[in-house]
């Protein structure tokens, strides 16, 4: 990001915490405001965790690694609209105890976060910072270093050619498992039909930098064979832990960073109390990222699309902007497909036990029939807002850069942007291409490139129709907008 000039105060500052004198955290984003130099992230709390001893040196220390502002809230998390509008930081991250960070606040995130200003699209890269205790928490923000992607483990299927090595166990063909080795290629294997020991040991030995899965879940447990009968893993006190089908236990403890795509999973995301999987994950199993759905799933465009952003260039996005980009593509849809309904929200996601919960909730938008027009109106409002973003969002974790089909670059002369493609193959975007602005804009207005319908907000430009790129050619989109800070 370009900055604006230092002042003289802010030179003599920045001297100090050279020397060690900035330990506050609020007075680092104090002078950074006084310097005119916009805080680009933002603590929000609640004030009863913001007293609790040992969760106020999580974010203390969170906001001190950042130079963030700290926004207290003493009731509703919308409390913090008012203060988050006049910060507009490029991060924000909610720090929750465990018994905050249930569905309902994961909901309000969602919709908080695209009410800074008057467009629909969500205004900051958000996470949520929780663990079963402050301890795990503090855990994920003392990790400095990012995360570079180069191991792989899954427990469905997974592309091991985007990895240096790899292994994926089949939630559909017992005993199955796909290896990919340093240097070969991958090759299908026979193991036992139940696997849970061996994925156990996968987490504890081979230590992944990611871990994927799909298949049938709850708040409680994943149940790691789809179409045939194998164990489990269940969590307790914060501990991840294996249980095949003899009964046998595999606490599961690995202290490795990594990130977790529980992409088609219903519920593993949803932190209903202490015992939920999302907090063992975050917990015994390592995780500092995740995302999961607080709700069943049913349509799957927010989890299945941000593991394509994700993997689809390698390296291009991290798992924060995957989640992010690919949460706009939704919002997009709605505000383009469905005007008349874009700004509803559901309130209602018992699927489990109301089996005519989507056929009320489409009524409930006017409709009378079902058809695809309003499966995919449903099933974008119920995905907007219940994939959850767990851990600091500013930290970066990524695939290993590989050769990509394209190259993507923004540059910025005068008021001008210039968005350029270059196809080194013929190829097609895995996601509409997205880049976020290296500052906020306003009065934009677009020059050139209007084939690709681009989209452009005050943080992000993103190419809805990207279509086909040929090989050996450069395409720009182009548009004018004034620095909104």
């Amino acid at each position: 990001m370009t900055l604006r000039p230092f002042t003289a105060v802010f030179a003599i500052l920045l001297t100090l915490l050279n020397i060690g004198a900035w330990a506050n955290s609020q007075a680092i984003a104090r002078q950074n405001e006084s310097a005119g130099v916009p805080t680009q992230y933002a603590v929000v709390v609640s004030k009863e965790t913001h007293d609790d001893p040992e969760w106020r040196k999580v974010v203390d220390a969170l906001a001190k690694k950042h130079g963030a502002k700290t926004i207290v809230y003493e009731g509703s998390i919308g409390e913090s609209l008012g203060p988050l509008r006049e910060v507009f930081p490029r991060y924000a991250c909610f720090v929750a105890r465990p018994e905050e960070a249930d569905r309902p606040q994961v909901v309000a995130i969602h919709r908080l976060t695209r009410r800074l200003d008057d467009d629909p699209y969500t205004d900051v890269v958000w996470g949520i910072l929780t663990g079963y205790g402050p301890a795990e928490a503090m855990r994920i923000v003392e990790t400095d270093k990012p995360l570079i992607v180069r191991k792989a483990a899954a427990g469905t299927g997974i592309n091991l050619d985007l990895f240096d090595e790899g292994i994926w166990y089949s939630e559909g063909e017992a005993g199955v498992y796909h290896e990919k080795k340093p240097g070969g290629k991958a090759e299908k294997k026979k193991g036992p039909d139940d696997s849970t020991k061996a994925l156990a040991d996968v987490l504890t030995e081979y230590r992944p930098d990611l871990f994927m899965t799909s298949g049938h879940a709850t708040e409680r447990d994943w149940q790691i064979g789809y179409s045939y009968r194998n164990g489990q893993f269940r969590c307790k006190d914060g501990v991840l832990l294996g249980i095949d089908l003899k009964r046998n236990v595999y606490p599961i403890r690995s202290d490795n960073p990594k990130v977790y795509l529980p992409v088609g999973n219903c519920l593993m995301g949803r932190i209903r109390d202490k015992q939920s999987m999302a907090l063992a994950w975050m917990g015994s199993a390592g995780v500092n990222q995740m995302v999961g759905y607080v709700v069943s799933t049913w349509y799957g465009k927010a989890g299945w699309g941000t593991r394509d952003y994700f993997f689809g260039e390698p390296g291009r996005y991290t798992l924060a902007e995957s989640f992010y980009f690919n949460n706009q593509t939704l919002v997009h849809q709605l505000a383009t497909r469905f005007p008349k309904t874009a700004g509803k929200g559901f309130d209602q996601w018992n699927i489990e036990t109301d089996r005519n919960l989507i056929p009320k909730l489409a009524a409930s938008l006017g409709y009378r029939k079902w058809d695809d027009d309003v499966k995919d109106n449903v099933g974008l409002l119920w995905d907007r807002d219940t994939l959850a973003f767990y851990g600091d969002p500013a930290w970066e974790a990524r695939l290993k850069p590989r050769d990509l089909p394209y190259e993507q670059t923004l540059t910025e002369t005068d008021g001008t942007y210039t968005l350029r493609i270059e196809a080194k193959e013929d190829c097609r975007a895995a996601r509409p291409p997205a880049i976020l602005l290296p500052h906020r804009v306003k009065n934009i207005r677009i020059t050139g490139g209007e084939q690709f319908e681009p989209l452009v907000t005050d943080n992000f430009i993103m190419l809805i129709k990207s279509g086909d790129f040929e090989k050996g050619k450069k395409y720009e989109v182009v548009f004018q907008a004034d620095r909104a800070e």
